[in-house]
């Protein structure tokens, strides 16, 4: 059966996450205390404990995210024997879920990715802070519609798809002011609903270029390997390998769309039945289930979810 590994992004983090991997697991546990060391801070004391807004904030949740993946990746590989060419044919992930899917397939070192993690969150959070940006979720609308929407609401400021999640998902981001002018354009579109979403920026949107240059920056001193397994990378929803164009894109994803329904397509195209979903929370698989209902999807997240693998 053809696989894909796939990786979550913001928005699935939660209080006790990985708790219950650091009581079963040495290995997960040696994998969070180099993630700690790495970043000279406990984020396993915030992951298990909180509080939520400590875990929620952009530099906490994203490193944290990454540890409980590669966490559930190292247990696969040396406790139980598997190999990750053993495990899938591709991997992805959403957003930040990237570089955990980099890590995975050994492009990334753990501690190259904490770290590029822990600066990508302090620039993503400084960037929100600084302009008055704003997403929303549009629901019951393609990606032709939703880009006129952000066309007509933009007037002269940004306002771009983010995400492309999945047939009827998109979230769009850009200065509050046009966000708020395509949330009220929407029913016009005919989408269902328009969701202010409870963000602390305009991610992946122009609003963030300073980040991606911060990026782009901490990218350069990086030696990023072939991964072992292809990426679908988010910003061209197509298979990559080559090291350079991954650290383009990798700075690229700061700005631009994750265009993840896109990259589910390819799975499909490509013959995959399987999707794996390793880490915190189930968002992906639904967003496999509306998109490509044929493709199973599987979500490791515990001990109990990685023996019943």
């Amino acid at each position: 059966m053809k696989t894909a590994l796939i990786f979550p992004g913001q928005g699935s983090q939660s209080v006790g996450m990985g708790k219950d991997l650091q009581q079963n697991f040495t290995q997960a546990k040696e994998v969070f205390a180099e993630i700690n060391e790495s970043l000279g801070l406990d984020l396993t004391k915030i992951m298990f404990e909180g509080p939520s807004e400590e875990l929620t904030k952009t530099e906490n949740a994203q490193p944290a995210l990454m540890a409980v993946s590669i966490a559930i990746i190292r247990v696969l590989q040396q406790e139980f024997g598997y190999k990750i060419s053993d495990l899938c044919s591709y991997v992805a992930g959403h957003s930040l879920g990237e570089y955990s899917a980099l890590c995975a397939a050994e492009a990334l070192t753990l501690e190259q990715t904490a770290k590029l993690l822990k600066i990508r969150g302090l620039a993503m959070a400084k960037c929100g802070q600084k302009s008055e940006g704003a997403m929303a979720a549009i629901l019951g609308l393609d990606s032709d519609a939703v880009n006129q929407l952000v066309e007509k609401a933009a007037e002269q400021e940004i306002c771009q798809i983010a995400n492309d999640n999945s047939v009827g998902q998109i979230v769009i981001s850009g200065q509050k002011s046009a966000i708020m002018r395509a949330t009220a354009l929407a029913k016009e579109f005919g989408a269902k609903r328009a969701i202010i979403l409870p963000v602390s920026g305009a991610f992946h949107s122009k609003l963030m270029h300073d980040a991606s240059q911060e990026m782009k920056a901490a990218l350069a001193d990086i030696e990023i390997k072939k991964p072992l397994i292809p990426l679908i990378a988010n910003v061209t929803a197509d298979l990559v390998e080559d090291p350079n164009i991954i650290k383009q894109l990798l700075v690229e994803q700061i700005t631009g769309s994750v265009r993840w329904r896109e990259s589910l397509l390819l799975m499909q195209k490509n013959n995959v039945e399987r999707a794996i979903e390793v880490g915190s929370g189930k968002v992906l698989c639904g967003l496999i289930a509306k998109t490509c209902p044929d493709i199973k999807t599987v979500s490791i997240q515990n001990s109990e979810n990685i023996k019943s693998l």
